[in-house]
């Protein structure tokens, strides 16, 4: 299969040579424990513990508020010190459960299955749905439900997102170097939920170690097959990854399901394998730490609810005072304005720059040369819907399809004139989706 790719996209400076030769090492947390019960989306989750209640690591301290929700575990062992409102990474306060950490870890007996292949497929769904797996690319969808769609049988391919189309990050690099028997194994389970499905790992071809180890471990699995694709920003979005992999094409009306795909990120895989095979709730994931501020860029296995600061520590701390730190990549990610924030089970990355290159360009204005529209995924005229937004003019932001941007912001990295010309169209939209739930709720 040849290197595929998409409409449109970018090719901003990846900086991966920071960090991908850095391999994986695990840091265990020092301070008190944050664990946000919406980590995911959907109903926030429940606590199941109160002020004062000792927990041991690998314990539910907060179950599923619905269907479309997940439980939360806790990743060290102490005491419930207290629930109640703390500022994550976009800036919201959200209801979390603080707990002190012993420093001692005691955790929990895990139930292992020695062979996944005698598990039902109801069983395994369970087991990804007891464990808390949400999509931990950054969506933090609840894995369980978009394992169980309406129509199994008409789904054909399990995607792999191996992409790590971000700038900067490495983590999912890193995992497939070093855990490549886990992705695999995380694969092969999921395959068995869909009797007519062929999984596809799509790799960009900047990682031609990982596509050439990943080809050797699957050249005699029938069902799933490597895919190397062109390295282009934003390969790893779900619609641009769906259409280089398999041709098919959705819209924002439909899921991936309805072109018969399923996409999931290497880390969310690698989650599923250690829930059904391992009976490991998500207690911990991998996070880039990097930027030309960051004295030792690192990938960091970290336990969730670890705050931000614990992570750039164990990354040598700064080598230069930081004007812009982003939790998440470059392209997608949010700016921060302090490192006392937990970690969840999203928590990427990481980035520490020394300079503000955006806030240092002057807007010009608009010279109506089409890089934007070139630049789209999703082939859009976004430099009409930014004024749409500006103006605040919902009924033509939707005519001119604004609600199929994926807010990736190639847009605003190929305008000559340097206008932030996916700001305006990510709030419009929160807006029209916003009135469209108002609409919605009065029937």
């Amino acid at each position: 299969m040849g290197h595929k790719t998409f409409i449109g996209g970018v090719h901003p400076y990846d900086g991966k040579e920071l960090s991908k030769d850095s391999p994986i090492k695990e840091v265990l947390p020092k301070g008190d424990m944050v664990y946000p019960v919406s980590q995911h989306i959907g109903a926030p989750a429940k606590p199941v513990v109160a002020v004062g209640d000792t927990v041991l690591k690998g314990q539910m301290i907060a179950e599923a508020g619905g269907f479309v929700s997940s439980p939360i575990y806790s990743s060290v062992s102490g005491k419930v010190k207290a629930i109640e409102k703390r500022r994550v990474a976009v800036g919201d306060m959200v209801d979390s459960i603080v707990i002190e950490n012993d420093g001692m870890f005691t955790e929990i007996t895990y139930e292992s299955v020695e062979d996944v292949t005698a598990l039902s497929k109801e069983e395994i769904i369970e087991k990804v749905k007891n464990a808390g797996v949400v999509g931990m690319g950054g969506a933090g969808f609840p894995t369980h439900v978009k394992l169980s769609p309406k129509e199994p049988d008409k789904i054909e391919y399990i995607i792999a997102n191996c992409a790590e189309c971000e700038p900067y990050l490495t983590s999912d690099y890193r995992r497939m170097l070093e855990n490549p028997e886990e992705l695999i194994g995380g694969m092969k389970i999921i395959l068995q939920l869909f009797d007519n499905a062929k999984g596809i790992l799509g790799i960009e071809d900047n990682k031609p170690d990982c596509i050439e180890k990943l080809t050797e471990l699957t050249k005699d699995e029938p069902r799933i097959e490597v895919c190397p694709l062109m390295t282009k920003y934003p390969q790893g979005g779900e619609r641009q990854l769906i259409y280089a992999t398999t041709g098919r094409a959705i819209n924002s009306k439909m899921l991936p399901a309805d072109a018969g795909c399923i996409v999931d990120n290497v880390e969310t895989i690698i989650a599923v394998y250690n829930a059904v095979k391992n009976g490991q709730p998500v207690l911990k994931r991998i996070s880039t730490v990097t930027g030309d501020a960051v004295k030792n860029p690192s990938n960091i296995l970290y336990s969730i609810g670890t705050s931000y600061q614990e992570l750039v520590d164990a990354a040598g701390g700064f080598k230069s005072q930081p004007e812009k730190i982003i939790s998440g990549g470059p392209m997608m990610g949010f700016a921060m304005f302090s490192l006392d924030i937990p970690t969840t089970k999203t928590s990427s990355s990481i980035l520490c720059f020394t300079h503000d290159e955006v806030a240092a360009f002057e807007p010009q204005a608009c010279i109506n040369c089409g890089r934007c529209v070139e630049a789209c995924p999703e082939q859009l005229i976004p430099s009409r819907l930014a004024k749409f937004g500006l103006r605040g003019q919902m009924d033509e932001f939707e005519k001119w399809h604004g609600l199929e941007c994926i807010e990736c912001g190639s847009c605003s990295f190929a305008c000559p004139s340097r206008r932030q010309v996916a700001q305006p169209i990510k709030t419009m939209k929160k807006l029209v989706l916003a009135e469209k739930r108002k609409q919605a709720s009065k029937k």
